[in-house]
């Protein structure tokens, strides 16, 4: 019987032959913020293995304090505008289908970093996530020309011809730390409660739909966990969970991909035990919206490990496809599999599953 994972999905107006998407995930190898030769066809090789949606590296928006790395992709410069613009067309040469993710790193990216080392660092209210001010609460004109950086890279993505795109809301970056209360003190229409220190987002999720109209996808990626705290939580209830995500399904989001550490761990255990929905199960539950679950696909151990240069095991697939026949979640985001191996999905499609290798964490120093 074909796996689940090989089945087709219809993703707003987008046609998916499959499942699969490739999980983000940051590679440091597009020297003065251009995606080369070597990123295109590295993206290149996983459409032409079975992968049905490509979620790109985060790439970062215009704004100077975007960034930490001035080999990480941008979205706003001409130069980089036409290394994507290659990208997208050798993905779609061999018949895949892409989004990039949207990205700024907050607060995570250091004063006197990345490719403009002068420019001052964003985040909601210049609070760290420890809660010492280190730096001024940005204005309200500083949140709105935020936003707006997001919307501009959006319409710039949709110009070189990128089928979907994802805002990356997750992992104690900018959008996320928004969302955190530790770091998110304001008292204008942005902080509050955690409805209302949602408004952020909805208000990308509003202005991205503006510039790029009514029929491409917008993909919202979320997580409960911070790169700064592991164990944090925003919403410690299915109704907060609920609560929060009505404020994107009302400023329109059309996806959400919800990021687990392990997507085989419970959302809530405490209501529903060890066996209960996972994140991406919940957030379909709550809001009707399609969902992509992402955590640790393939593999035993999480991602932690491998930017701590450890490897990690194989993990069977069965559950996975068990979760997805039941309708638990409709897109799986695979990725220290992928960034091995660009023919993991058409190894696991045709059964090769004896010829996928142990994850090797020297594989971030190389583009397969």
């Amino acid at each position: 019987m074909t796996s689940p994972l090989f089945t087709p999905f219809k993703l707003k107006n987008m046609e998916l032959p499959n499942r699969v998407v490739m999980a983000p995930m940051t590679r440091s190898k597009s020297p003065g913020g251009v995606p080369g030769e070597d990123v295109a066809d590295y993206y290149a090789r996983r459409a032409a293995s079975d992968v049905g949606l490509i979620v790109t590296e985060g790439t970062t928006v215009r704004r100077g304090g975007a960034s930490n790395d001035p080999n990480v992709p941008n979205i706003f410069k001409a130069d980089a505008l036409a290394g994507w613009k290659n990208v997208v067309e050798k993905v779609h040469a061999n018949h895949g289908k892409i989004a990039p993710q949207i990205w700024h790193q907050g607060m995570m990216r250091k004063p006197g970093t990345g490719p403009d080392p002068d420019a001052p660092t964003d985040g909601p209210s210049g609070v760290t996530h420890t809660g010492k001010q280190v730096l001024p609460e940005p204005t309200s004109a500083d949140v709105d020309d935020m936003v707006m950086a997001f919307a501009e890279a959006a319409a710039d993505a949709q110009k070189v011809g990128f089928d979907c795109i994802e805002l990356h809301g997750a992992h104690g970056y900018l959008i996320d730390e928004f969302f955190w209360d530790v770091m998110n003190r304001r008292s204008d229409r942005y902080g509050g409660s955690l409805p209302e220190r949602a408004t952020f987002a909805a208000d990308i999720i509003r202005e991205v739909r503006k510039k790029v109209g009514p029929d491409m996808t917008i993909i919202l990626r979320y997580s409960q966990w911070k790169q700064q705290e592991y164990t944090a939580r925003l919403a410690t209830t299915p109704q907060a969970l609920e609560e929060f995500l009505k404020v994107f399904v009302d400023a329109g989001v059309d996806c959400l991909h919800v990021s687990q550490r392990r997507y085989w761990e419970p959302e809530f255990p405490e209501i529903d035990g060890e066996n209960g929905l996972n994140g991406a199960g919940w957030a379909k539950k709550l809001t009707g919206l399609p969902t992509i679950t992402v955590g640790s696909v393939g593999l035993s151990g999480d991602f932690i490990g491998a930017f701590q240069g450890q490897g990690s095991g194989q993990r069977s697939l069965e559950d996975l496809e068990e979760r997805l026949s039941r309708g638990e979640f409709d897109l799986v985001a695979v990725g220290r599999a992928l960034l091995q191996d660009p023919h993991w999905a058409t190894k696991v499609k045709d059964g090769r599953i004896g010829e996928i290798s142990d994850y090797d964490a020297a594989a971030l120093a190389t583009l397969y």
